[in-house]
């Protein structure tokens, strides 16, 4: 898979499906689509739900999102849990989905802060800002853009997040430079990933549904931190938290930008 439009357009759909499912409330069928290649170590069973969405947060970690919004949750963590966000930042989520990261950010910095939720699909995005409505969030917009190509001026958020979506990236150094170049200097950049194991067979790696599952496209422990490295984050803190694959892992990836 070295195509990196295909592999955008079959990310766009299945997630496009998943936020259709999302906004009719059928959770359970779109969390089944990350779930379908993203489960347990056996691809099934409680463990499954367990390692993806909604269980994941718990009602202080919730705090600022609607139900709606975190039961739509298809991320493997909870980056704003170690975040450090405080009043009057500005917090860029890249991924942003159906929002639960942007609102819960959004409670956080205020007063006087704000959250930007940058998503390709637009069925994401209606379902995001139909959830910032409900939640009466004023601090928070949804842009429509690729983590490639983050449509922000260079040192213009004090804190970057993204929640198993950075692995979903055709050319994730790409991404991890333009996460550092919206960084001003000393920011954050705190995300939930996937990371692949050192022994994943090709099999997985070439299989499409698979990728856009986010397990074939992941990076291991030492490719994500030689990334980091090469964007110019430092203090790189790489956290396993769970299985999610009997090849992958989520955890809990924090850096800085250099002061």
């Amino acid at each position: 898979m070295t195509d990196p439009a295909a592999i955008r357009r079959a990310v766009r759909t299945r997630y496009a499906a998943a936020a259709t499912h999302a906004a009719a409330g059928q959770h359970q069928r779109a969390r089944a689509l990350e779930a379908s290649c993203c489960g347990d170590p056996s691809g099934t069973g409680p463990a499954a739900d367990a390692g993806f969405g909604a269980e994941l947060y718990d009602a202080s970690a919730a705090d600022g999102a609607p139900q709606a919004a975190v039961a739509a949750s298809l991320g493997c963590g909870v980056p704003t849990a170690v975040a450090e966000l405080h009043p009057g930042q500005v917090v860029l989520d890249l991924g942003s989905g159906a929002g639960a990261d942007v609102l819960i950010s959004a409670r956080r910095v205020a007063p006087g802060g704000w959250v930007i939720g940058l998503d390709m699909t637009p069925e994401m995005l209606a379902l995001a800002r139909a959830n910032a409505a409900e939640a009466g969030a004023g601090n928070v917009e949804f842009v429509q853009g690729y983590m490639e190509d983050v449509p922000l001026p260079d040192a213009s958020v004090d804190v970057v997040l993204s929640n198993c979506v950075i692995n979903l990236a055709a050319d994730k150094h790409v991404v991890l430079r333009e996460a550092a170049r919206v960084l001003r200097p000393g920011g954050l950049f705190t995300v939930s990933d996937v990371l692949a194991d050192p022994s994943m067979d090709e099999a997985t790696r070439a299989d499409m549904a698979q990728w856009t599952g986010c397990i074939s496209g992941a990076l291991t422990r030492e490719q994500f931190s030689a990334a980091l490295a090469e964007a110019g984050l430092v203090d790189v803190d790489i956290r396993e938290t769970h299985r999610v694959h009997t090849h992958a892992s989520a955890a809990i990836i924090r850096a800085r930008k250099h002061p």
